[in-house]
């Protein structure tokens, strides 16, 4: 090459180079966003926040940044939700029981036994009564969700795990069942017939073992690796609720958005959830096949009609003594 064809050669560099600084930096994203999860990144629920993160990078144009901190790095829940009203975690992932913080209704969402199903479900939570609930949480807390909170699934389907088969609501009759410490669970237990008996979700096994309970609820997905199988081998599900993990978000942060970053952060939420979904129930139903094969049955075709039949009568007594959030049973009857 020679010294004029090098000096052209360098000079084509340099401008490219030059003209390619200022084009990086504008490719650097705009917003960038803490997000703390409970759950390892390999988790299946790991992997949908992972997602997650995947699609706000695609459908902001690589404008908008979600950096994860999963497995409690960042601290525990309390600690977590501190940062998140400062403003210094932008989304946190939980159930709705830490927005009953500040709007105790919050925990009617997850009643047993008081939808039909899940689609029931959705169109409840669509209603002004729980976006009323949820404005509360804002104004309180300065936190909001982004998404439908139905959509991002926690754990599988609702089953009871039980030492002898349970196929309808007249096997729930004097039965010992374990039960985590929630008033509302364990009075609904209560009424429809079990012997409730509160202790730690990791006592179950040896409890089961020991003749202290009976049985157990459980999301279906826990079973297999719970090992409750082994002293329970009757599986029967009944979906007295569903469970979803809230993505709470620091309002403020939320709302200031530009409306193109808003639309791409709500179409990721989506968009994850969907992609949860499938790889919960694929991991489910390859775990129930797991146990089957070892012997375990499993019932997921009894009828929890009478379940709730009898419910109603336990939510009327409630709203009678006003322990019912205003206008809850008016919202379900009217979404049915």
């Amino acid at each position: 090459m020679s010294y004029r064809s090098l000096i052209s050669f360098s000079t084509v560099v340099l401008a490219l180079a030059v003209w390619a600084a200022p084009n990086s930096a504008a490719a650097a994203p705009e917003v960038v966003w803490r997000q703390s999860t409970e759950q390892p990144a390999d988790s299946l629920e790991g992997q949908g926040h992972q997602k997650f993160a995947e699609l706000v990078k695609k459908y902001s144009n690589g404008r908008m940044e979600i950096k994860i901190f999963p497995s409690e790095q960042l601290g525990k829940k309390a600690a977590v939700i501190d940062q998140l009203q400062a403003g210094t975690v932008h989304i946190f992932n939980s159930t709705a029981a830490y927005l009953s913080k500040w709007e105790p209704a919050m925990k009617y969402i997850s009643a047993p036994f008081v939808f039909d199903d899940r689609a029931h479900w959705l169109r409840f939570m669509e209603t002004d009564l729980v976006k009323g609930w949820l404005k509360n949480v804002e104004d309180k807390g300065g936190i909001t969700l982004i998404g439908n909170y139905m959509d991002f699934p926690r754990g599988s389907w609702r089953v009871i795990v039980a030492k002898k088969p349970v196929k309808s609501i007249a096997d729930i009759k004097g039965l010992k069942l374990r039960m985590h410490p929630d008033k509302l669970a364990g009075a609904a237990w209560s009424h429809l017939g079990a012997e409730i008996r509160v202790l730690g979700w990791t006592s179950v096994y040896e409890s089961l073992g020991k003749g202290i309970i009976e049985a157990v609820n459980s999301p279906a997905a826990l079973v297999e690796s719970m090992r409750f199988y082994e002293k329970a081998p009757h599986i029967t599900a009944h979906r007295e609720y569903e469970q979803s993990v809230g993505y709470m978000v620091n309002a403020k942060a939320y709302n200031s958005l530009p409306a193109d970053l808003r639309a791409a952060v709500d179409k990721a939420h989506a968009g994850a959830s969907l992609y949860e979904q499938g790889l919960l129930d694929a991991d489910t139903m390859a775990s129930i096949n797991r146990l089957k094969s070892k012997g375990v049955t499993y019932n997921d075709s009894m009828d929890t009609g009478p379940f709730r039949t009898r419910m109603t009568k336990f939510y009327a007594a409630r709203a009678k003594a006003g322990e019912l959030p205003k206008g809850f049973l008016e919202a379900v009857d009217a979404t049915r």
